[in-house]
């Protein structure tokens, strides 16, 4: 498995330079910037941004709106010596993973930086497995998409018959085409893709 590739962010060389080192010893690999325009003017795609707040130029909370609002979908910690409540409030609020005072304790800022590097992968997975599901949905045929919404609605064979003025034979087949079109084990787990499908509410 690659190194983790994280983006440091810091005005002060000495911070930078130590926390570089620091980080370097963790196994991770780290680009270092010594602000947040010079990062976002690069081409970098760190797996995780870890920065200052209080620069010149973009402040860190800044950097995390831009980060939001950017195809880069990498966590930022943010790390102060001016630390406060109000402005470690408002860079949560902003989509911040986390905010560490300073000086830095290493292991702390070790443990966010992978627990914000567990929650990335789990996100993507999940967009992965969102991705895949909803390819599965599109080949259904039309007809095939109305028996899956009245089914996992909860109506019988026979109400979806009755519904859509075909036999309950050819329900079933198309109960059998969605399941192996839908890899679904059983109307169970057929009702919590409906769900995520968003097409049944919770």
């Amino acid at each position: 498995m690659s190194a983790a590739k994280l983006a440091l962010i810091d005005d002060q060389e000495d911070v930078r330079k130590a926390l570089a080192e620091m980080l370097g010893v963790f196994g991770y690999k780290v680009d270092s910037y010594a602000n947040a325009d010079a990062f976002l003017g690069g081409t970098n795609r760190p797996s995780c941004i870890v920065s200052d707040v209080r620069m010149p130029g973009l402040d860190g909370i800044g950097l995390v709106r831009k980060v939001a609002a950017s195809p880069l979908n990498a966590p930022v910690i943010l790390i102060s010596g001016h630390a406060d409540v109000p402005m470690a409030v408002e860079a949560l609020k902003a989509g911040a993973f986390d905010f560490i005072e300073k000086p830095v304790d290493d292991v702390k800022l070790v443990a966010s930086i992978n627990r914000a590097l567990a929650k990335s992968a789990e996100q993507q997975d999940l967009a992965r497995n969102m991705d895949e599901l909803n390819a599965r949905f599109e080949r259904l045929t039309p007809r095939e998409a109305e028996v899956f919404d009245l089914v996992t609605r909860g109506l019988t064979n026979y109400a979806v018959a009755s519904e859509l003025g075909i036999s309950v034979r050819t329900v079933e087949s198309y109960r059998a085409q969605i399941m192996e079109k839908m890899q679904a084990d059983g109307l169970a787990m057929l009702v919590r893709q409906a769900i995520r499908l968003g097409r049944l509410a919770a």
